[in-house]
Parts: structure tokens; C-alpha cells; sequence
């Protein structure tokens, strides 16, 4: 690994005797190969980190729902969010189809008590109550159906959010769409009544 290499110094007479100087040299071959055995033990235990991904819940195919009802969301179990502006969040149930009898519209916010998780699990305790109750024309596969509409003021922290809030309630039908004119409206009249 590290040799000694001499050097005769050259004598010249009466000068006296010299000592020899002495050179080393290191030999670095087994230092590489020690490397490369440390980099391959490294490569071969190290644990190489697993993608991150978010579950997809795909539709179930049934039989006993008739095809035209398969994609209808039923009134009692649509809630729609709408996200505004300095993080308030306006929300309303039921699918406001009918322009004659606006949906009540709420404001809330992320907060701890009286807040949108609040909400969403009156949501889910009022499907399920209706679902037990074996209503005509209520199915077991009744489920609680999101629709969360972020407005252009909106920040990208809420729309992060709500989406956590899907998954801390157990929600698994839900969409994110893009927010209606009529959307906006019903922001702007809840504005108005709350004198905003």
C-alpha cells in the first residue's frame, strides 16, 4: 500500500556522509476498490422510496340500478362547496336545479368548531339516517356526493384543505369542478344578506 522508495543522494568527497533521503508513495488501487464496495453494499440496503399516490375510488358496476338512474345524484346527499376569498368557504345541499327556490347558502370557514368539517358530517349523518330509514327510492349505495368549487380569488391552501377534509370524513364521491356564473351569484346575494 505504501512504499518507500530510496534516493541515493549523490557523495562528494569531503563533504561527509548524507543521510539517504527516504520518498513515500501511496499506493491508492485498494482505497478505490474499497469505494466502490462501500457504494454497491450502500446501493443494494438502502430502501428506495415508495411513490406517493392517492387512492382512486372507481364506480362500482350494479345490476339493480336502472341505467338512467346510475349517474343521478339524489337531492338529500349533494353538497356543494364553494371557496372564496380570505379563505371562506360558502356551502349549500341539495343540487339547486330548480332557479324559483334558491338553496340556502352557508358561510364557514376552516375552523375547529362550527366549521366546514362541521358540516360535512351533519351531511353524512342525515344521508345515513335517510338511507336507514329505507325510504322508496333510496338505495344502500347512497353516499355522500361533494362538489367543490374553487373561485379565481380562491388559494391553493384551501382547494389542499378541503381535499384533506374528503379524506379525514371518509367522503368518497367527490369532484373538483369549476365554479357557474349562477355559483357566483348565490356568493354575491349571501354577501349582500350578511351586509358584506
Amino acid at each position: 500500500m505504501a512504499e518507500i522508495q530510496e534516493k541515493s543522494g549523490g557523495s562528494k568527497k569531503g563533504a561527509g556522509k548524507k543521510g539517504k533521503k527516504l520518498s513515500t508513495r501511496i499506493d491508492l488501487t485498494p482505497m478505490v476498490d474499497l469505494g466502490f464496495l462501500l457504494i454497491t453494499f450502500f446501493m443494494f440496503t438502502t430502501t428506495m422510496s415508495k411513490p406517493k399516490t392517492m387512492e382512486i375510488n372507481m364506480p362500482v358496476d350494479r345490476e339493480d340500478i336502472k341505467e338512467d338512474e346510475k349517474n343521478k345524484v339524489k337531492d338529500y346527499t349533494a353538497m356543494t362547496i364553494l371557496l372564496s376569498k380570505d379563505h371562506r368557504v360558502y356551502y349549500y345541499t341539495g343540487l339547486a336545479d330548480d332557479p324559483l327556490n334558491p338553496p340556502n347558502v352557508q358561510i364557514t370557514y376552516f375552523q375547529n368548531k362550527n366549521g366546514i368539517r362541521d358540516a360535512i358530517i351533519n351531511l353524512r349523518k342525515k344521508v345515513y339516517e335517510e338511507r336507514g330509514n329505507g325510504a322508496p327510492g333510496h338505495n344502500i349505495s347512497d353516499e355522500p356526493v361533494i362538489l367543490i368549487k374553487p373561485d379565481t380569488n380562491s388559494q391553493y391552501e384551501d382547494v389542499v384543505n378541503i381535499l384533506d377534509e374528503m379524506n379525514i370524513n371518509g367522503i368518497n364521491t367527490y369532484a373538483l369542478v369549476d365554479i357557474t356564473a349562477v355559483d357566483r351569484e348565490f356568493i354575491d346575494k349571501t354577501e349582500q344578506a350578511n351586509g358584506e
